[in-house]
C-alpha cells in the first residue's frame, strides 16, 4: 500500500502506532511513531516479516492470517509483545483488513502504549496506600501513646511506693515494655524530622551503605557495582538516603542468606543510571536517577508483592515489616518513588529520585 503524499503526512504526525502489513504477513509501511516504539528502522524493516518486528505469543500469526484471509477485524488490550532489544511493551492494538485499490487485502495495526499509563496508575495507587497507612499509623499512635505514657507513669510511681526494691524488677519491665511500644509506634510512622537537603552524591551514598552491609557481616554476598560516574549530584538528605537504601540491601543479603537456601553465587549488584523526562506520580521531570537494587535471591512471594511497602507486612518470619514501609516514606519525601519487580532468581528495587525540584 503505497499512501500519497497527503495521507503520507497524516500517517506520518500521528502519534499512534501504525503499521502495514501485506497479505504475506511482510511489512510495507511504518509511521515515525511505530519506529520509535518498537525501536525498529523503517528503510530496515520494509519487506521484512512483521514477527521481526515483535513476537506476541498465542498464536498471533494465526490471529493476523485469519484477519486478512476473513477479512475479520480485532483487537487486544493490554497485549504484551517482546522487541528485537529484549525489551518487552503493553499495548492496546487493533488489526483492520482494508482493500487496497487494486483490489488486494492489506492489514493496518495500529498499536497503542499502555506502559506509561499503567505505570503512572501504578504509582498513583502506590501514593495512596502510603498516604492511607500514615493516616491510619498516625491515628493508631495517637490511640496506643496516650495510655502507654499513663501505663508509664502509673508504674513509675508504683515503684517508689513498693516496701522492697527487688520488686522494681516488674515495674522496671512495665516501664521498658511501655518503651519499646512506644519506639515501635514511632518507628511505624517513620522518619519525622526535617530533612537537611544539601548536594548529595549518590554514589557516596550507594558506598557507604555497601561498607555498612559488608561491616554486618555480609561479605559472603557479593555486591557488585554498575554506576554511571555522569550523574550529577541532587539535592537531598544524604543520610537519609544512607538509611533508605541501607534498609532495602540488607533485606536483599537476608533473602539471600536464608537458611536452606543454595545459591551458588549470592550477589547484589547496585545499579545506577539518569532518566530524562520522566513520569513520577503527576509530575514529569526533565532529570530523574535511577537506582537499581538486584538480587538474586528467592523471590517475593505473591501474597506480599503488592503490600511490601505497607506497614508490618514483611515476607520474613522474623520481620517487622517497617524497614520499606520507612524507605519508601523517605525516597517520597524527596519526591521519588520505589517500584519493586520480583520473580526467583531476579529481584528488583528501584529508586526514582528527581535530580531537580517539581514546579
Amino acid at each position: 500500500m503505497a499512501p500519497d503524499n497527503l495521507h503520507h503526512r497524516i500517517l506520518d504526525n500521528l502519534k499512534t502506532a501504525i503499521i502495514l502489513v501485506e497479505p504475506n504477513l511482510t511489512v510495507s509501511y511504518l509511521n515515525p511513531a511505530a519506529e520509535a516504539l518498537l525501536a525498529v528502522s523503517r528503510l530496515r524493516m520494509t519487506g521484512h516479516s512483521v514477527t521481526k518486528l515483535f513476537f506476541e505469543p498465542e498464536d498471533a500469526m494465526i490471529n493476523l492470517l485469519d484477519a486478512i484471509n476473513n477479512f475479520n477485524a480485532y483487537t487486544k488490550r493490554e497485549a504484551q509483545l517482546s522487541l528485537q532489544t529484549g525489551e518487552k511493551i503493553t499495548v492496546d492494538f487493533a488489526v483492520t483488513p482494508v482493500y487496497e485499490t487494486s483490489g488486494r487485502k492489506s492489514l493496518i495495526i495500529e498499536l497503542q502504549p499502555l506502559d506509561r499509563l499503567l505505570r503512572i496508575s501504578r504509582e498513583e495507587g502506590l501514593f495512596s496506600s502510603q498516604e492511607h497507612a500514615r493516616v491510619l499509623i498516625r491515628g493508631l499512635a495517637h490511640e496506643i501513646k496516650n495510655p502507654l505514657g499513663g501505663l508509664r507513669g502509673a508504674a513509675q510511681l508504683l515503684a517508689r511506693e513498693l516496701p522492697d526494691d527487688s520488686l522494681n524488677d516488674y515495674t522496671n519491665i512495665i516501664i521498658e515494655e511501655a518503651d519499646r511500644l512506644r519506639n515501635l509506634v514511632d518507628n511505624m510512622l517513620g522518619p519525622n524530622q526535617s530533612l537537611k537537603m544539601e548536594p548529595t552524591n549518590i554514589h557516596e551514598v550507594l558506598e557507604r551503605v555497601r561498607h555498612l552491609v559488608e561491616a554486618e557481616g555480609g561479605v559472603s554476598v557479593k555486591i557488585v557495582r554498575d554506576y554511571d560516574p555522569s550523574i550529577p549530584e541532587l539535592i537531598a538528605d544524604r543520610e537519609q538516603l544512607i538509611q533508605a537504601t541501607l534498609n532495602i540491601v540488607r533485606n536483599a543479603v537476608q533473602a539471600l542468606q536464608q537458611q536452606n537456601l543454595s545459591i551458588e553465587d549470592p550477589r547484589i549488584v547496585l545499579r545506577t543510571r539518569t532518566m530524562r523526562q520522566f513520569t513520577i506520580g503527576s509530575h514529569r521531570y526533565k532529570l530523574v536517577c535511577r537506582v537499581d537494587v538486584i538480587d538474586n535471591g528467592p523471590g517475593i512471594a505473591d501474597s506480599v508483592r503488592e503490600a511490601i511497602f505497607l506497614p508490618m507486612v514483611s515476607g520474613r518470619p522474623e520481620g517487622t515489616g517497617l524497614g520499606l514501609s520507612i524507605s519508601q516514606s523517605i525516597i517520597n519525601r524527596h519526591r521519588g518513588l520505589i517500584e519493586c519487580s520480583s520473580e526467583p532468581g531476579n529481584t528488583v528495587f528501584t529508586l526514582n529520585i528527581p535530580l531537580e525540584l517539581a514546579a
